[in-house]
């Protein structure tokens, strides 16, 4: 019997399971190591073979580092709170928390069949009210907090009530937009509903009506990274702007530290740079225009207050609050133009608004501002490429020194005055940021530096704006309109938001008959009839006992998906604290992530909001540090290979009426007809008319309107040729469809590689490929696809060598019996120093995360020992260890068969590396007559000189190419080179 993988991987999964060999200790007198995988979502799809890449690679470093004498943390569990279990509740009517408990179950099962060395006891599931019970306790602690920017951290709202019952508001310095002033006096004399409201201005989270991308469809909020070309990720559905009241939190009063703390993490630069472009930091100064015939100003800020003079219009978001209800400045003519505007604008994302540069469009509000230093009256636009978001929502557009506002005006004709001296801007605008000013009043014949800062001087000393720095990131919407989220811990007294004590909590995701909003637009929450909350007897209670006096309405909102996944890796840490979030101790002793791994798609969700989190908690004393993860690397995709096939839209007439014709788009053509198509035209139209005279007899002629093509499973198509019958079997919309075939009988299907996904029918699972080669098969096949960081595409091609690699070492140390053998003679220096030289390469090509020339390596090495027939214990075992981080099932069953029967590979020692056998005893000297080289000669790397130009004179090859001359000279280099001169 050969090597037995399935047998073997049972085995031993089995045997760390029952050990729990795995476990790590917190307090471990070994230096410790914390690696952890990005939070993965359990689908129903369960995982496909792209899933695993990083999983593999976290994996393999994490048994490297226990060899190498780490206590190692590597903890898995499940971010099983979202949308999709959600809608799949909506379409069947099965609770979520079932289908959830489902989709872990099948992602526990591959993952267990992969042979990961995870803690799970450590597991956490997001889902869990053991778990959202820190989540609610984190949000609470952010409403009890505000951001003191004299200390630069956030602090208990408690110390900033004590202050205004001291002082009011003067001599505080925090992050908010509140600039109305107040004494001590005044806020005492304050009721408690105003006193809230001034401290939400504050408050870390607070409510707030906001600007949301509004998905009807979907009848939830999304967030930004979820709304792709204005439609829903999930479902491609249509997705407005549309404002909110909703919870938020104060992200950009840590915009400064999140910029500062890029520097000292080991990421790419180009995720690095992704953070840095969405926090957004611009310096400049904030500008008010006062507005023709109305009390109302218009705040801008600039990065360039040294075009000042350049503004020739204004231009407003559509959801500027002056262009909508009772502020309004739109005139009466424009007004119905205005909110046709708006209607349209409403249907953009953000993301499409910003990138559609070359759609402009914007409406003229009949209104003027009047420019604060020239006079001048200026036409006020509202325009879709300015965000109420960023800013202040209105832009003071200077068309000579910006090209969206150099197109803006040139689209509908509005002036375009040059303030750059000597600067051609007939055909573009000049967007650099030197020159001189020209045209500008005082600032004239100044550089742009130098015009900068005495425009800002000149706005502070007229009092209509300062200088100031603005950051393009705004605060994180919080809430959503879904069933399947973490409550909030929020009760309402009096329109009043109160938070529930920690004691009391979690407050548990109650049961509802329909996971769809209320009839009256209320979250699925408003479909709970236990769901209010009683203050005298602290406990969740029916609705109908809301009195306003002890029994209150509950939120109805529920967290987002990142909630739960912003602090996890500080909860595996000590996952069964029933006090706190972590230990003191376990936090001081792992510390934070030295190694995360997971995709690069996060970078301006998960792990913006992760350090924002963290350095939250650390301010608040709950963390020991400010960033969650030291050092990111980012995985590539595992593409799909997808097939298609090639759909003809025919427009067809059986009829001598010309005008009576039919289209149909059944019609299927194999793709090497497709492009012979053009070259052969008239036969391959033969063909086709061949085919639809079966089904149209009274035929009289037909054109193609169109080919497209259609995602075909993959599971039908071998090598490109699809299994026609099986298709119409299969699927009832293709039994009665045409296929042109080729002449050969197939159809031959088109192909494409693209990213993996179930839409595709490009998905590759891994059950069946662990079932055929094994595990360890897998994991190595996987990594010696390429290098990690790139994408690449799936093909199974390449499995079969990676596999024959594994039966080759097992048939190495193995008899014609299958019984083990190995032997204890002394290896040979050959042996030795293949050995040596692979310890030596994996090592290093594991410090820099190189884990696809790993593979390689084995494979040299073993073809090595191979042809020298070695099987030498001395050999083998350390080989043996090396390999146990990338095929662990095999390593530990030859592990135990040469003799170590009490434990397991896992926690012996990385073999150490010595030099002294990549030293060559000899060395292969070319050697040249005249300067040709005609032969090499092995000479021992001792001799002198005169010991070498002996040796090779008595030789009979240099005998021959002297051909019986005396050399002029022999110039030897002991190491390097032999030359005769005749």
């Amino acid at each position: 019997m050969d090597y037995n993988f399935q047998e073997i991987e049972s085995k031993w999964r089995k045997h760390w399971f029952e050990h729990k060999t795995f476990t790590a200790f917190n307090g471990s007198s070994k230096p410790k190591f914390y690696v952890l995988d990005m939070f993965p979502y359990p689908s129903g799809a369960g995982l496909h073979v792209g899933h695993p890449l990083g999983y593999i690679a976290s994996d393999i470093f994490a048994r490297y580092r226990r060899l190498k004498g780490f206590n190692v943390l590597h903890p898995m569990g499940y971010d099983s709170f979202g949308l999709p279990a959600e809608q799949y509740a909506i379409q069947t009517g099965q609770h979520p928390a079932h289908t959830t408990k489902e989709n872990i179950a099948r992602y526990r099962d591959q993952l267990d069949q992969l042979g990961f060395s995870f803690d799970w006891d450590r597991e956490v599931r997001t889902s869990s009210p053991e778990y959202y019970k820190w989540t609610q306790l984190i949000f609470i602690k952010l409403f009890d907090s505000w951001y003191n920017q004299y200390s630069d951290q956030a602090e208990p709202i408690q110390t900033l009530i004590e202050h205004f019952e001291r002082s009011g508001n003067l001599k505080i310095k925090a992050y908010t937009e509140y600039n109305e002033h107040f004494t001590a006096e005044e806020w005492m004399q304050k009721d408690e509903k105003e006193q809230e409201d001034i401290l939400q201005e504050f408050r870390l989270t607070y409510l707030a009506d906001s600007w949301v991308n509004w998905c009807p469809a979907l009848g939830t909020v999304l967030a930004n990274d979820e709304v792709i070309n204005g439609k829903s990720e999930r479902g491609g559905h249509p997705v407005v702007q549309k404002k909110m009241r909703q919870w938020s939190m104060r992200i950009k009063a840590y915009s400064e530290r999140l910029l500062d703390g890029l520097e000292k993490l080991d990421w790419t630069d180009s995720i690095k740079d992704q953070q840095r472009n969405w926090i957004g930091k611009s310096l400049g100064s904030s500008v008010v225009f006062e507005v023709e015939n109305s009390d109302k100003k218009i705040e801008v800020f600039t990065t360039r207050p040294d075009t000042i003079f350049g503004v020739s219009f204004m231009v407003l978001a559509p959801e500027h609050p002056f262009v909508n209800g009772e502020s309004e400045i739109t005139t009466e003519e424009f007004k119905e133009k205005v909110k046709d505007y708006q209607k349209n604008a409403a249907l953009k994302s953000e993301r499409d608004r910003q990138s559609e540069v070359k759609n402009i469009s914007g409406q003229f509000t009949g209104a003027y501002a009047i420019h604060p230093f020239s006079g001048k009256k200026i036409p006020v636009w509202i325009g879709d490429y300015v965000l109420a978001s960023y800013g202040t929502g209105a832009v003071m557009a200077v068309p000579c020194g910006d090209q969206r506002d150099y197109d803006f005006a040139k689209h509908f004709n509005l002036p375009i005055p040059n303030i750059f001296k000597d600067i051609d801007i007939s055909e573009k605008a000049y967007d650099e940021k030197s020159g001189i000013i020209a045209n500008s009043d005082f600032l004239n014949d100044l550089s742009v530096k130098e015009a900068n800062k005495k425009t800002i001087e000149e706005i502070e000393k007229k009092n209509i704006g300062k200088g100031k720095t603005n950051y393009r990131l705004r605060d994180a919407v919080f809430s959503r309109q879904r069933y399947w989220g973490e409550p909030f811990p929020v009760y309402y007294k009096n329109g009043i938001p109160k938070m529930i004590a920690k004691e009391y909590l979690p407050i548990i995701l109650p049961e509802v008959e329909k996971y769809l909003p209320t009839e009256d637009g209320d979250p699925p929450l408003g479909n709970a009839q236990i769901w209010a909350w009683d203050a005298k007897q602290n406990a969740i209670v029916d609705i109908e006992q809301i009195d306003n006096e002890t029994v209150f309405p509950l939120e109805l909102n529920t967290m987002p998906g990142w909630a739960g996944s912003s602090f996890y890796f500080a909860r595996y840490t000590d996952p069964n604290n029933e006090e706190e979030i972590a230990g003191e101790d376990a936090l001081n002793y792992w510390g934070n992530v030295d190694l995360y791994i997971g995709g690069s798609e996060h970078a301006t969700g998960h792990l913006l909001y992760a350090r924002f989190w963290t350095k939250f908690l650390k301010d608040r004393g709950v963390l020991t540090y400010d960033e969650p993860f030291q050092k990111m690397i980012n995985q590539g995709m595992i593409l799909g290979r997808s097939s298609m096939i090639l759909r003809l839209t025919i427009i067809i007439n059986c009829s001598d009426d010309p005008d009576f014709k039919e289209t149909v788009s059944n019609y299927y053509l194999s793709k090497n007809l497709f492009y012979r198509l053009v070259k052969e035209k008239d036969r391959i139209s033969q063909l086709i008319l061949e085919n639809l005279k079966i089904e149209y007899p009274q035929l009289k002629s037909f054109d193609i309107m169109c080919i497209d093509s259609r995602h075909i499973d993959i599971s039908l198509v071998n090598n490109d040729n699809l299994n026609v019958a099986e298709l119409k079997n299969k699927l009832a919309e293709f039994k009665s469809a045409i296929f042109i075939l080729e002449e050969d009988g197939t159809f031959i299907c088109d192909n494409e590689v693209e990213k993996m996904s179930k839409s595709k029918f490009n998905v590759q699972t891994p059950d069946d490929l662990v079932k055929k080669y094994g595990a360890d098969t897998l994991r190595m096949y996987e990594m010696f696809l390429g290098p990690l960081e790139q994408s690449k595409p799936w093909d199974t091609k390449g499995i079969s060598g990676v596999h024959n690699f594994l039966k080759k070492l097992w048939r190495l140390i193995h008899d014609e019996n299958n019984n083990f053998s190995v032997s204890d003679e002394k290896p040979t220096k050959e042996a030795l120093k293949s050995l040596h030289k692979t310890i030596k390469k994996l090592q290093d090509d594991l410090e820099r995360f190189s884990f696809n020339t790993g593979v390689s390596a084995f494979m040299i090495c073993v073809n090595e020992l191979q042809d020298l027939k070695c099987n030498n214990r001395e050999i083998i075992e350390p080989l043996i260890v090396l390999l146990s981080s990338y095929a662990p099932h095999f390593s530990e069953e030859i592990w135990e068969k040469l003799g170590h029967d009490a434990g397991t590979i896992s926690y012996t020692t990385f073999p150490e590396f010595d030099e002294k056998y990549l030293v060559e005893d000899n060395h292969d000297y070319p050697v040249s007559f005249n300067g040709k080289m005609r032969m090499k000669v092995s000479l021992p790397l001792g001799l002198n000189a005169e010991e070498i130009q002996q040796k090779v004179l008595e030789m009979e090859e240099t005998k021959k190419w002297l051909e019986g001359q005396t050399p002029k000279k022999v110039i030897v280099v002991p190491g390097k080179i032999i030359n005769f001169v005749l």
